[in-house]
């Protein structure tokens, strides 16, 4: 009989089970866009979180992330933003990740070290992806949605030179500039060396730049991320932390949670 209990017992939870309605759907953040760069010549794609509200009758922030795929940051850049807008009162942004295609050709300024060269024979590029950026990516965001000239750019590692470059060559392409850990080695540190007098030309010096660094780092990245600090100091103001638990892995989540709390954390954003 207690067999008898069980059997049926089993069969009912089977039945149950294979009366539950089975549905899935797609777990939707945004949108995959792909287009023609003219200046690179190859298709470029871009990974875009847009709010759970998005009206495309609304204008918005945007936040460009430089190595923007699934498989790199834009995933977790992502969950900041929408975790910031849920607690703090973040205004709801349209981030756009960038996906490379080739990261060192493409965040690279020329450089003149063989030994680089030998090493990273696509490098030095940094002026046609600057290029496109200006004339045909932001360009195209703008056409396909509605932006209200807020513009942040978060760069790391080679990201945070190129971020960099941009900041002292063409500072109006973003209103905010988020750096994390720059590789300001490249090229014997040649554009840490440049910096005072390239931005000593610029006119305007009210952007918001974030500069952050890992204390377990190598010296070197230290070094020169407190010197690109202190010489954007002489001209406006900047915030820099040298965050002294992280290494190069580590730092970018942690510094860019850092950086939305310097912006939002108060409500009132900059």
């Amino acid at each position: 009989m207690k067999h008898f209990f069980l059997f049926l017992l089993l069969n009912l939870s089977v039945l149950y089970v294979n009366g539950q309605k089975n549905t899935s759907e797609p777990l939707q953040i945004g949108e995959i866009r792909t287009f023609h760069s003219t200046v690179l010549n190859e298709e470029r794609r871009l990974n875009i979180y847009l709010p759970d509200s998005f009206d495309r009758t609304k204008s918005y922030p945007v936040i460009y992330l430089l190595d923007g795929s699934y498989h790199e940051d834009f995933l977790h850049i992502a969950g900041l933003v929408q975790f910031y807008h849920m607690i703090f009162q973040m205004p709801e942004v349209i981030l756009v990740g960038i996906e490379n295609v080739d990261r060192k050709r493409d965040f690279t300024h020329v450089t003149t070290v063989e030994e680089l060269k030998q090493a990273y024979p696509t490098t030095g590029h940094s002026a046609a992806f600057i290029q496109f950026v200006e004339t045909e990516l932001k360009p195209y965001v703008e056409q396909q949605y509605k932006t209200n000239g807020t513009n942040y750019l978060i760069g790391q590692s080679l990201g945070g030179l190129l971020s960099t470059e941009i900041l002292l060559k063409k500072p109006e392409l973003f209103s905010h500039y988020l750096i994390i850990s720059p590789s300001l080695w490249w090229d014997d540190e040649s554009m840490i060396n440049q910096a005072d007098a390239l931005i000593r030309q610029q006119k305007q010096h009210d952007r918001f730049v974030y500069i952050a660094v890992g204390g377990k780092e190598h010296k070197i990245m230290q070094k020169d991320a407190a010197k690109l600090a202190k010489v954007l100091s002489k001209y406006q103001k900047v915030t820099f932390h040298n965050m002294k638990t992280e290494d190069h892995a580590t730092i970018l989540h942690n510094s860019i949670y850092k950086a939305f709390y310097q912006l939002f954390s108060n409500t009132g954003t900059h």
